[in-house]
């Protein structure tokens, strides 16, 4: 499974292709949605998500909401392009009137300066932030609902929460209470901040006004748990076959993401190794399994059979309201940063972002593996691998 996305922020649309989905997969524009829906509606969003209105079309690969084995095409509409139609116009050349929204001083933290230098846009650094902006993951949420629908089929669930956001933290010793991804769910979803419980989704809103009072940002941590996954994804056998480093690769991708850890992570760097490993056992009922879960899912770079556990570190936004020091590329006269719309925190939608992009991994995963033309015959495969593995 591959996928390329395209589109600009404010460019009349978002598009993604997806190569790789077996056929006869079930899906609908309204399991896209529900996800896009996730990503849009959370606390600490801006103004930009009630412009929005982010509702996918499915163009191509799917017919009577059954895949077909071809490309899928997905396109979702910049509502807000409606305000930029000349300043985004792809067919008009350059003049006076459609370039007055040029951005010349660069945001600390953001990609304006680097990417200007890099692809020598030094007329306008517009055209390096609007393919930086985070609108694009609009397209990655698309296609991990793909994804998501894909693994559903065979047994497996992914789900992304907070974990803090800025000094106000959850106690992450209540998600062992949860027997199932669904019951956990349940609760993170009912809170606009996606965290454990009603006290602390309380203190991290509180915190969430103070700080868009301040005219400042605040980053945060997530958490992606995935289920149902089964032994030996990914390999030992060269660095670009394992698995935990594509999962490492593709949430940092992520924009703002700065850092990653599986299970107790760099927690794990202050204890004992006898602390630290996942003793082996063996039931008849369950085959070998591990009496916890310290590291994350992976041994070896390959899944062992517990849940998938990753964390993100996300930055605070670097569009803050009250810009910070920079310089005007072209006068080089010392300035202060331009400012876009922004949102107070990115923490509670890249919840949802990661959880996507761990599914695309683990999708890709699974089609590495087994037969990808057709879903029954996949999983047929996947039924009869998962029973080798419990009779090892």
């Amino acid at each position: 499974m591959r996928y390329m996305t395209a589109g600009e922020s404010h460019g009349p649309e978002e598009v993604a292709i997806i190569e790789g989905i077996p056929a006869g997969l079930h899906l609908t524009q309204e399991d896209i949605n529900t996800e896009l829906a996730r990503r849009q509606h959370a606390a600490g969003r801006g103004q930009r998500q009630v412009i929005e209105t982010d509702t996918v079309t499915i163009m191509g690969g799917v017919r009577h909401q059954v895949t077909l084995g071809s490309p899928i095409a997905l396109n979702v509409h910049n509502d807000d392009h409606n305000h930029w139609t000349k300043i985004m116009d792809p067919n008009t050349p350059a003049d006076e009137e459609n370039s007055k929204r040029k951005v010349m001083r660069p945001r600390p933290g953001h990609a304006d300066l680097v990417g200007g230098m890099k692809y020598r846009h030094s007329a306008d650094l517009r055209n390096v932030l609007e393919r930086s902006s985070a609108r694009e993951t609009v397209m990655r949420v698309a296609v991990g609902a793909v994804a998501k629908r894909l693994l559903a089929e065979l047994g497996m669930d992914v789900h992304g929460f907070v974990l803090n956001i800025g000094p106000v933290r959850a106690d992450a010793g209540q998600i062992a209470q949860y027997k199932t991804l669904a019951e956990l769910r349940a609760v993170t979803e009912s809170f606009p901040t996606r965290t454990l419980d009603a006290e602390t989704d309380e203190k991290m809103r509180t915190l969430l006004d103070d700080t868009k009072r301040d005219y400042n940002t605040v980053g945060g941590t997530v958490q992606v748990i995935a289920t149902g996954v089964p032994v030996g994804l990914g390999s030992y056998v060269s660095a670009d076959t394992k698995l935990d480093a594509k999962i490492a690769r593709a949430i940092i991708g992520i924009n703002a993401f700065k850092g990653v850890e599986f299970g107790g992570g760099f927690e794990n760097a202050e204890k004992f190794g006898s602390e630290v490993m996942d003793e082996i056992y063996w039931s008849e009922e369950r085959g070998f399994y591990r009496g916890s879960n310290n590291l994350g899912g992976f041994e070896g770079g390959m899944t062992n059979g517990e849940p998938v556990v990753v964390k993100g570190v996300v930055k605070p936004i670097p569009t803050l309201y009250r810009p910070m020091q920079s310089v005007d590329i072209d006068t080089h006269e010392n300035h202060r940063a331009s400012v876009e719309r922004s949102d107070t925190t990115a923490v509670t939608a890249a919840a949802v972002i990661a959880e996507h992009m761990v599914a695309i991994e683990l999708a890709t995963a699974i089609l590495d593996k087994f037969d990808t033309d057709n879903m029954d015959r996949l999983k047929e495969q996947l039924a009869a691998y998962r029973a080798e593995i419990k009779n090892f």
